[in-house]
């Protein structure tokens, strides 16, 4: 009899319409590598080196202000600008090519150059996902926008090249591909079923308990039964709302709350500050119609099997579709059993 925890099996994500393969057999328990320890983490409340630190000069020349909380601030050196002409190519349908206008913002999540949202309190968390929102809905204001990615890319191995706690946010006169393919299938399902896709999952989700790793009164914190990385999660309201600016202030407490144990059940796993992009997924801005949409947080870590061993997309994985050894029912019990205290005040 075939069962999915044990022989080799394709999931589905009904997000993308994409594929991933899942190996179980070739791997029963994940610790089979190393699990050696990194050196701690020794940064100072403030650098004076610091590009993002309060106060200090900035790259492009400008000072930050003596900020106490959050701080958010046009990129200095923008993947996306506003002054550019239009214009676009089609050589026979062979090199297209079209201009794209838009913004990059850099938002500073604390004064201190030493934390992450892990070690961060629920008030000062409250603060970034306020600031979020303000920003949400003063881009939204834009008519040449008609996307807007939220995300954090933490720790040198995904790039980010500055310690200091902050994320960035990406306003595009397009919609991307990820989040058009997401918009698309919601939208497919919610015509074909006259129901929400991640309201029902998170229904679905909730009555198995098996890939659930914490929750309260509004949001949940899952490993998604088509998770691709080891230790991918999603953060998900249980009510449904298409954007960020539509929580009540006791659901942005909720939302703080569980971010900050996502980040501690991540450091918690191999004791170290834990690298991950993380993104907000919401609706389109600009456009009537919302009603298929549910806002959602990604987690992609590329941690396997200890601090310094990673996961990555080669091979099979990169001419075919991503595979994976650990279930997402595994790694889901793992992060569960992982303390909500963060390892560093256990010292």
């Amino acid at each position: 009899m075939f069962e999915f925890t044990e022989h080799t099996h394709k999931r589905y994500n009904p997000l993308t319409g994409e594929w991933i393969l899942v190996s179980p057999h070739r791997t029963k328990r994940p610790w089979q590598g190393q699990t050696e320890e990194i050196a701690k983490d020794n940064m100072p409340e403030y650098d004076p080196n610091c590009y993002l630190c309060p106060g200090n000069s900035r790259s492009g020349g400008e000072n930050n202000p003596e900020y106490k909380e959050t701080f958010s601030f046009v990129n200095d050196f923008s993947a996306l600008v506003t002054d550019i002409p239009e214009g676009d190519i089609n050589d026979e349908d062979l090199l297209v090519a079209k201009s794209e206008k838009g913004f990059c913002k850099v938002i500073c999540f604390s004064p201190r150059h030493d934390l992450t949202i892990a070690k961060m309190s629920r008030p000062e968390v409250k603060t970034i996902v306020d600031l979020w929102i303000n920003e949400w809905n003063e881009i939204s204001k834009n008519k040449e926008i008609n996307y807007i990615q939220i995300f954090e890319n933490r720790g040198a191995m995904m790039g980010c090249s500055n310690p200091h706690p902050h994320g960035q946010i990406w306003a595009n006169q397009t919609i991307p591909d990820i989040p058009a393919k997401e918009s698309a299938m919601q939208k497919k399902y919610m015509d074909e079923k006259c129901s929400c896709l991640l309201c029902d999952y998170v229904k679905k989700e909730i009555a198995l308990n098996e890939r659930i790793v914490a929750q309260n009164d509004s949001f949940v914190m899952l490993v998604p039964f088509w998770a691709v990385w080891p230790y991918e999660t999603m953060i998900l309201p249980k009510r449904h709302m298409s954007t960020i600016d539509q929580m009540s202030e006791k659901e942005k407490e909720d939302l703080a709350s569980i971010m900050i144990i996502n980040g501690i059940k991540f450091d918690n796993l191999f004791k170290t500050s834990f690298p991950y992009s993380m993104g907000i997924h919401q609706k389109p801005v600009n456009e009537e119609s919302d009603k298929e949409w549910h806002f959602h947080f990604h987690y992609y870590p590329p941690l396997l099997r200890s601090a310094t061993v990673k996961k990555f997309m080669v091979g099979y994985e990169m001419m075919a579709n991503p595979q994976r050894d650990i279930t997402a029912e595994q790694s889901a019990n793992i992060l569960k059993q992982l303390p909500d205290i963060h390892y560093t005040k256990n010292n």
